[in-house]
């Protein structure tokens, strides 16, 4: 898919996630704006997946181990063909098999996300299996920047480099902000890029906001080095909705009637111009 068109997208996945979020008066939809250009791009142009043959054994496959940004997941399953609209409506209700985070329940999803720390272990197994088993397929794994305050994602990182697992591709969803503040507050990260590299990672960093760059970063993946792979995904919680953008009380938050419409008319105009 051209840029132009993956910029679209993201823009249409925007404004049902906003939808979603508030009709559900549920969600995360400050992690969910910030990460959404780049699951956009994945499910739309780096990752080969097609709701068509759901368990391809050669699949790529996405594990979203900052699994309380779901709606982000669940409405680009939807965009993708993985999930009815009418299934995605049910967010929230009794019954429902989408629930607060990621579920094998919903078609187009690999494995039980949620647990803070798990997500990249798990991908290191799915990395590993791929190459025992001599298949092609990689593994995307998408945690959050708060989350690496975790001990058990620096454990995965050793065995990622010991495994030599060049088909793993770990992205930080750089945003800036957890539940509690700046991440440089609560659990300081930095330097990320001089981390990862002591971990023997090949790490790159990328403006996640960009669509452009986005996709640059992506094709400068080299699958053969014998490195697994860190993006730091530089974005803006709540990107895209003027009065989210960088606030930390839209990690969690719910807009009023007027802020969702204010929201959706913001999104509305940027499609329009597209």
């Amino acid at each position: 898919m051209e840029t132009k068109e993956l910029i679209k997208q993201a823009e249409i996945n925007r404004r049902r996630l906003i939808e979603v979020v508030y009709n559900a008066k549920a969600g995360h939809i400050g992690g969910d704006l910030s990460c959404l250009n780049v699951m956009t791009a994945l499910y739309f142009d780096i990752m080969n997946v097609s709701p068509a043959d759901v368990k391809n054994p050669d699949r790529d496959r996405f594990v979203l181990s900052k699994g309380h940004c779901v709606e982000a997941l669940y409405v680009t399953l939807e965009a993708k063909g993985f999930l009815k609209k009418e299934i995605t409506d049910t967010l929230g209700k009794f019954g429902s098999i989408l629930s607060g985070h990621p579920t094998i329940e919903v078609p187009g999803i690999e494995v039980n996300t949620g647990a803070l720390g798990h997500g990249l272990s798990i991908g290191v197994g799915m990395a590993l299996a791929a190459k025992m088993d001599k298949r092609d397929y990689k593994t995307f794994v998408m945690m959050g920047d708060g989350e690496q305050g975790e001990g058990s994602i620096y454990e995965a990182a050793m065995a990622g480099h010991q495994y030599k697992l060049d088909n793993l591709v770990a992205i930080i969803d750089r945003n800036h902000l957890q539940i509690s503040g700046n991440t440089e507050d609560v659990m300081a990260i930095e330097d990320i890029a001089a981390r990862w590299t002591a971990f023997g990672w090949d790490v790159k960093r990328m403006d996640g906001d960009d669509m452009e760059d986005i996709m640059k970063t992506f094709a400068a993946i080299d699958y053969t080095n014998h490195k697994p792979h860190l993006l730091i995904s530089n974005t803006t919680k709540g990107k895209g909705v003027s009065y989210m953008e960088n606030v930390a009380k839209w990690h969690h938050g719910m807009p009023s009637e007027e802020q969702y419409r204010q929201a959706l008319s913001e999104i509305d105009e940027r499609i329009k111009n597209l």
